[in-house]
Formats: structure tokens, sequence, C-alpha cells
């Protein structure tokens, strides 16, 4: 079996244990996860925060995107441009948020581009990882284009029942530092502390 079929493979089973978590365990974990969030040093001190929008199968970032906006800091959500292609850009009203690639809320196309480097700290989606930071993300390969540019903070937002400790890789997938469940932080597979 390839590493492209044992993701995929691995999706497939993942996807199914996400389809049978019960709705209370999803709305307390992604309450937890949001809030073990907010309490991050490197979340509060960052001044340009990238952030995906969730999706009803992923941690309802909402509470996150509106957390930033009323810190005053800069929000910047991806927005696909092109298959395998995503462009952190600017947004300053969830209300223009719009289903786009995917059925994921991206903001407008004319929406201002922030270049990667003026990032400080990322949140990013999975649909696994292992607690060192492997993820196993939907297979178009967007994240991992950013990653492979971005050098700022980076946090992995993953529900601890779909956490799986082997994690097919390959060359092109970029570990990510800190992974965050309901139960903790994770550093390089560490438990960290939290502020």
């Amino acid at each position: 079996m390839t590493r492209q079929e044992e993701k995929q493979q691995l999706r497939v089973i993942v996807r199914r244990l996400e389809a049978a978590l019960t709705p209370e365990y999803k709305v307390k974990s992604g309450r937890a996860i949001v809030h073990r969030l907010l309490a991050m040093p490197e979340y509060q001190e960052a001044q340009t925060v990238f952030c995906f929008a969730g999706t009803s199968r992923e941690i309802d970032t909402r509470p996150v995107l509106e957390d930033i906006l009323s810190a005053g800091k800069t929000l910047c959500i991806p927005l696909c441009t092109a298959p395998g292609v995503m462009e952190a850009r600017q947004v300053t009203d969830l209300s223009r948020l719009s289903p786009g690639a995917f059925g994921i809320p991206e903001p407008p196309a004319g929406a201002p581009a922030v270049p990667v480097d003026a990032i400080d700290f990322a949140v990013l989606p999975c649909v696994t990882c292992n607690y060192q930071g492997q993820r196993l993300g939907s297979g178009g390969g967007y994240y991992d284009r950013f990653l492979s540019q971005f050098r700022g903070g980076t946090v992995l937002l993953c529900r601890e029942q779909l956490i799986r400790q082997e994690i097919p890789v390959e060359p092109h997938d970029y570990p990510v530092p800190w992974v965050l469940t309901e139960r903790g932080l994770y550093e390089d597979g560490i438990p960290a502390p939290l502020g």
C-alpha cells in the first residue's frame, strides 16, 4: 500500500469515528479547545492571527475569530485561490464569510491578501494528528504549502478522541510544533503548560 493509500484509508477511519461522536462531546471538547487556545501566551501576544473558519466537522472556531477581532488583532482566514493553493486574506467582518471551495467559509475574493511573513500565529485544522504534530488533512496539500513558507507559531486543533499515533507522512508533510486538544497542549509530543 502506498503512503497516499494509507492516508486515504486513515481519513475514512477517522471520518467514521468523527461521525460517531456525540453532539455533546463535540460541543464540550470544542469549547475546551477554544478556551485553551485563547489562554495561550503565543496567541495573546500575536498581532496578526491566521485561523481557519471551522465547518460542522471541525472545531467551531467562531469564538476565536470573534476574539481576534474584538482584541483589535488582524484576522486572516484562508481563501482557496487555485487547486492546492490558499492565501491568507484579512477579514474585518465575519458576516462577509461565505461557503467557498469544499463548503468551507471563506473571505470574499477581494479581501486584502496578507503576506505569510506578516502572520505571527497560525491556527490549523486537521482530520487527525498525533501528539508530535504530524497531521493528516483532507488531501489537497493546502496547509502543507502554507507551512512550507510559514515560520511563526503554529497550533493544530484536534479532539482527543480523533488523535492517532500512527500518521502516514511523506517528505512534503510538515509537522506542527503544538497540538491542542480538550485535555491540554502538547509541544513536540510532550504535555506543555498553558500560560
